[in-house]
């Protein structure tokens, strides 16, 4: 059996591959990349593999069992993107694909989740065996803005009180390996959230704690913290969406207390203080 795992030199897919070393054979793993020469230190079977070029797909899948489909990171492509894929994957012959998708993606507002949903409904409809993976957000989503945070003497966001139960990437990589090397998973959706849920002020908090310097969480109005973003170089149209990412926050879409990750993983998800922690020592 082969499992091949799509956007694997990704950041994501980069410990999903690491994490599938350590319980099956390297011969057992295909790692799909858009440029292989960047994969050559996973020490697994490289193959080229574009989202894009569908012409493309169907040989990189060949004797590909399982396939675990990152979501693309090209917004308002990946539908597109991801239906190449399923199609490819049928004409390949994959038994089964465990898709990454969005917390709740049926019903949040955050406005990734329609590509997201579109893929679900597109998977379901293949034929071939899924796994939804519904993931919550990266606790490193937040802690990639620390140093920035530190630099500018506060954390900007403009989602309110809003409560985020995320956990750190490594958390769901594993979730995926569970999956793909387990028994009694196909045809569900899991929820996947961290077990502790914090506010941005929350986050603040810690990282004044462990920094020792004074840095509160400045709430801004949603599209006061998009020009913020767009003067820090990020480009117009994508500091409104970072911005409405906020504003949904605040409505509550971040927020799970299921624990199914937990429960898939057999352990407490990571803590913030401990991402924060982890944070900070790339930093220096």
């Amino acid at each position: 059996m082969k499992i091949g795992v799509t956007g694997a030199t990704g950041h994501l897919g980069h410990i999903v591959i690491e994490k599938l070393k350590e319980r099956i054979s390297t011969e057992s793993i295909v790692a799909l990349v858009r440029s292989p020469q960047k994969a050559l230190d996973l020490g697994v079977e490289v193959r080229e593999f574009d989202y894009a070029q569908p012409d493309k797909l169907v040989n990189s899948l060949k004797d590909i069992d399982n396939l675990l489909l990152i979501s693309s990171n090209e917004m308002g492509q990946r539908a597109k993107q991801h239906e190449n894929v399923i199609e490819a994957a049928k004409k390949a012959r994959v038994q089964w694909i465990v898709y990454t998708s969005l917390l709740r993606a049926d019903t949040s507002t955050l406005s990734l989740a329609a590509e997201h949903l579109t893929t679900e409904i597109a998977l379901k409809k293949s034929g071939i065996q899924y796994t939804i993976l519904r993931n919550g957000w990266y606790t490193e989503n937040y802690t990639g803005s620390i140093q920035g945070a530190i630099a500018g003497g506060a954390f900007l966001g403009s989602a309110g009180n809003g409560k985020i139960s995320s956990a750190a990437r490594a958390d769901f990589a594993e979730a995926a390996v569970v999956v793909l090397t387990g028994n009694n998973h196909k045809e569900k959706i899991y929820e996947l959230a961290g077990d502790e849920a914090y506010t941005l002020t929350d986050l603040a908090a810690e990282i004044s704690k462990q920094t020792g310097k004074n840095i509160p969480y400045k709430n801004l109005p949603e599209a006061e913290y998009a020009s913020v973003l767009k003067s820090f170089g990020l480009p117009e149209g994508f500091a409104f969406v970072v911005a409405g990412w906020d504003t949904s926050v605040s409505k509550g879409d971040l927020l799970d207390s299921n624990h199914q990750l937990s429960k898939l993983i057999g352990r407490k998800t990571t803590s913030l203080a401990q991402t924060v922690k982890n944070a900070l020592e790339t930093i220096g």
